[in-house]
């Protein structure tokens, strides 16, 4: 694990899909740079708040724990990773913001959501995948087709390194898998991954048999045992979530 600062920390995770286009403001290179560096000012705190899908989620947390800051450390590996702070938010507290910010934009759609809100989701970054996205109700066919890719890159998701070789490693993982009927974790695999972008890294040095984090197609961080037990119940706890409340419903609208 590393001891990066949150704002660092954010930038590790928020860079992947930013550098795509997905989110966030179009600065890809200065977070990159920001990422690497370990640099913080409030040039990166004011990046971190242009992510109109996760400071809101930040904020959330901060304020159900009695945090100041969304940008404090154990906030953003609450968002990105899962810990304890995740058990303190109360249902109300996610309810009322989720509506303010989705119930528009959702329409007869809302209906499905809301319901989900009362199983007592983790609000880590999974659950803005798998129940806000429409991506879940997507899903056709045996293969689950784009959609389940989508769905398996957008995720933080965990891997051990097997290899490295330049700006690449090779990733043990476990991707999802679809049978048509669920969504699980499916056998593991190995996967390329980006460590470096013209000199920039996100998770530093690595080795062979770290455990890391990955989000889209890179490597963001190493993962302590603890935070790498935390990712994993997360990801059950919405796992369990999408199979029992969400397969079978309309697809939710795209919210971002």
């Amino acid at each position: 694990m590393t001891t990066a600062s949150g704002p660092t920390l954010f930038a590790r995770f928020a860079y992947p899909p930013n550098s795509l286009g997905y989110c966030g403001p179009d600065e890809h290179r200065t977070l990159l740079e920001y990422a690497a560096s370990g640099v913080v000012d409030g040039d990166l705190r004011s990046l971190a708040r242009g992510f109109d899908g996760a400071w809101p989620y930040l904020e959330l947390i901060a304020a159900a724990n009695g945090i100041g800051d969304p940008l404090d450390r154990r906030v953003v590996e609450a968002y990105w990773i899962g810990n304890d702070l995740l058990e303190h938010v109360p249902l109300s507290l996610l309810a009322t913001s989720l509506e303010a910010r989705f119930r528009g934009p959702a329409g007869r759609d809302w209906s499905p959501l809301s319901e989900v809100i009362t199983a007592a989701p983790l609000l880590q970054h999974g659950f803005h995948v798998f129940a806000v996205y429409p991506w879940v109700g997507l899903m056709r066919g045996a293969d689950g087709g784009e959609p389940l890719r989508v769905l398996d890159r957008c995720r933080v998701r965990w891997g051990r390194v097997d290899g490295i070789s330049g700006d690449r490693a090779t990733v043990r993982v476990r991707p999802l898998s679809w049978d048509g009927r669920m969504l699980a974790l499916g056998p593991s695999a190995i996967e390329s991954a980006l460590i470096a972008r013209d000199g920039y890294g996100l998770a530093g040095p690595l080795q062979p048999g770290d455990a890391v984090a990955l989000h889209w197609e890179w490597v963001c961080d190493r993962l302590s045992p603890r935070q790498l037990a935390s990712l994993r119940a997360v990801t059950a706890s919405h796992l369990d979530l999408v199979n029992r409340r969400l397969l079978h419903s309309p697809p939710q609208a795209v919210l971002e």
